[in-house]
């Protein structure tokens, strides 16, 4: 548990350096690169589907023995004012054979334009952390949303609404607990083959604070594949006392395909 960082990260800046120059434009401009913030505007999609596969892994044997796994899916489709997505995601890392990181992340979200800035969302979710302190958490939410920028350039949306969040403890107990939610999605696009995203929430109860973050830069390979360099941060305020962290964060680079 902490800090978590990917081996590969200092080897690909220089690549990453190298394809922001490149020629190429990004392969979709409606990616959601973290999994939990607001979904995309179907007005602002260019096709129906869109969907992406992303994996970065890493294995270290010799004076050091460690290997990483970062892998996700994200799955979007747009009908006239509706927006639908699904994803997965499972993050894993072992330091000479022992395991000190784990999570696995399900979830579905909706948005439906009332307007071109107004829209209502929902959604549902399931994470499991095996270092969190929890066996799982899932969590029911929706409510508002409102899409301050348009772009591109630029986009920036934010949502707020009501919940609910049943927490599964390691030691067999389980607690449902209201919930204030709340999500930020910001984009820019810097140039046509690289973008910069900020992505956002917050799950406030009466208990504790949980508040999950992802910073991020994609760079277009070609059409259809793109590096992504990711930095997560997830952070609860009053954690179960197995939980030996407040925050984690991670660093990490993935190829992502686009179909």
């Amino acid at each position: 548990m902490g800090s978590r960082h990917l081996r590969f990260f200092v080897p690909a800046l220089p690549l990453l350096a190298g394809l922001l120059s490149a020629g190429q434009s990004l392969a979709a401009d409606n990616e959601n690169f973290a999994n939990y913030s607001t979904l995309e505007s179907a007005s602002q999609a260019e096709d129906y589907f869109d969907g992406e596969y992303s994996l970065g892994y890493t294995k270290l044997s010799g004076n050091s023995n460690s290997s990483s796994l970062r892998t996700s899916t994200n799955l979007t489709w747009y009908d006239g004012p509706w927006s639908w997505n699904l994803y997965g995601a499972i993050n894993s890392a072992s330091d000479d054979n022992e395991t000190s990181a784990e999570n696995y992340n399900l979830g579905g979200r909706t948005r439906y334009n009332l307007s071109d800035e107004n829209y209502l969302f929902g959604l549902a979710r399931w994470r499991k952390d095996r270092f969190a302190g929890y066996n799982s958490q899932s969590t029911l939410a929706g409510g508002y949303g409102r899409q301050l920028l348009s772009g591109p350039p630029q986009s920036l949306s934010v949502e707020a609404g009501p919940g609910v969040r049943r927490d599964s403890y390691t030691d067999g107990g389980e607690k449902y607990r209201a919930l204030a939610y709340s999500g930020l999605n910001y984009r820019w696009h810097v140039s046509d083959t690289a973008t910069f995203g900020q992505d956002l929430v917050l799950e406030a109860t009466g208990l504790n604070l949980i508040m999950r973050s992802q910073t991020s830069l994609t760079v277009a390979i070609n059409d259809a594949l793109a590096m992504r360099l990711a930095y997560d941060v997830d952070f609860n305020d009053d954690p179960p006392e197995d939980a030996e962290h407040k925050t984690d964060t991670t660093t990490a680079v993935s190829v992502v395909y686009n179909f």
